[in-house]
């Protein structure tokens, strides 16, 4: 346990040193090839004036961060290999046992993000970006496949509770179905979380934080040190984004972040977990929901003054900075209870 302690030590602080290094000049690179925020009016139902109104001073701010961070993860893999071959540690990050799923899961889906996020900031094609109907069917085609393979590869049928009256629930052939609709119906909470400065990154900062936590005490070192890897990867990125933000994540980086956290909790079993650590992001998700679903129900009358949440605490005129420190404060109180629980119920 030491030489892993040692190992998931070595790689946070690489990690960090890297970013600390790479990510001025990359903040160049994303300007230089104008890689900017669009804040457009344009919405799903109606318009999003307001929010243009709010958020204009932040257009231009560089953005698809999560593309270098991806890159310098698989370095760090590529190095870990080396590593291993040298005789310098014990295991690679790449395995089959723990990360397998992980590192596809990261990889398959920031490739796709990747080319969205370009699309929708050079403003390519005229729908400008992939449209939401192509990118749905891939994701359900994405998701069926993981859920298949978690079901007849892991043999995956159960959802487990580790509850005092009930250990698991059987699902039978529904495990595929709840697979699917949890990771689809959730897909874009990080997203719609993020922005405002800091506030996306470090809910994810306290996320990964609780499950580099419950890998370690399970056992699964490898899966742990990858954990690390992110946490120190958003400790740096949180370096650079104090109010202004230098660079914001998008599409690209916060879909990879939430898929590999669902693989995660499916692969520890903490399903139950997930949702305490999530419950902000779920909140942010639903009252995007209820607003698109009154506006085209009720001629465009709005439910909050804009969506999501945060953005309606701006508009009656609370600062950025006081809805992003208060949303940090439950963020940290239920990544708290969120270990808290997992330690009475394993």
């Amino acid at each position: 346990m030491n030489s892993f302690l040692i190992q998931i030590f070595t790689f946070g602080i690489t990690t960090f040193v890297i970013w600390m290094v790479v990510i001025p000049y990359f903040i160049k690179f994303l300007i230089n090839f104008k890689l900017g925020k669009q804040i457009r009016e344009e919405a799903t139902v109606w318009k999003a004036t307001e929010f243009a109104k709010l958020h204009k001073k932040k257009t231009g701010t560089p953005t698809m961060w999560w593309a270098i961070i991806l890159i310098i993860t698989f370095a760090m893999v590529i190095v870990s290999i080396i590593a291993q071959k040298t005789w310098l540690i014990n295991n690679s990050l790449l395995n089959q046992r723990e990360t397998y799923l992980s590192l596809f899961t990261l990889f398959s889906v920031w490739f796709l993000w990747l080319i969205d996020d370009y699309m929708n900031i050079k403003w390519i094609w005229r729908t400008k970006w992939l449209s939401a109907r192509f990118k749905m069917l891939w994701l359900i085609i994405f998701w069926l496949a993981w859920a298949l393979w978690f079901y007849f590869k892991l043999d995956w049928g159960n959802v487990w509770l580790n509850l005092w009256f009930i250990d698991e629930i059987n699902l039978w052939a529904w495990f595929i179905a709840l697979f699917i609709f949890v990771i689809i119906a959730s897909a874009n909470s990080v997203n719609i979380t993020d922005w405002l400065d800091w506030l996306a990154g470090w809910l994810l900062l306290f996320a990964y934080s609780v499950y580099a936590y419950i890998t370690f005490d399970q056992g699964l070192f490898l899966l742990s040190t990858l954990c690390i890897t992110i946490v120190w990867a958003l400790i740096a990125f949180l370096w650079f984004n104090v109010k202004p933000a230098k660079f914001y994540m998008w599409d690209v980086g916060s879909l990879a972040l939430w898929a590999n956290l669902w693989i995660m909790a499916m692969l520890t079993n903490t399903i139950y977990i997930l949702f305490i650590v999530w419950a902000i992001f779920i909140f942010e998700t639903l009252s995007v929901m209820i607003q698109l679903t009154s506006k085209k129900l009720r001629n465009g009358k709005k439910i909050f003054k804009i969506a999501p949440f945060h953005h309606h605490l701006e508009a009656i005129w609370w600062s950025e900075e006081n809805v992003v420190f208060r949303l940090w404060l439950i963020g940290l109180v239920l990544s708290s209870f969120a270990i808290i629980i997992y330690m009475l119920l394993k």
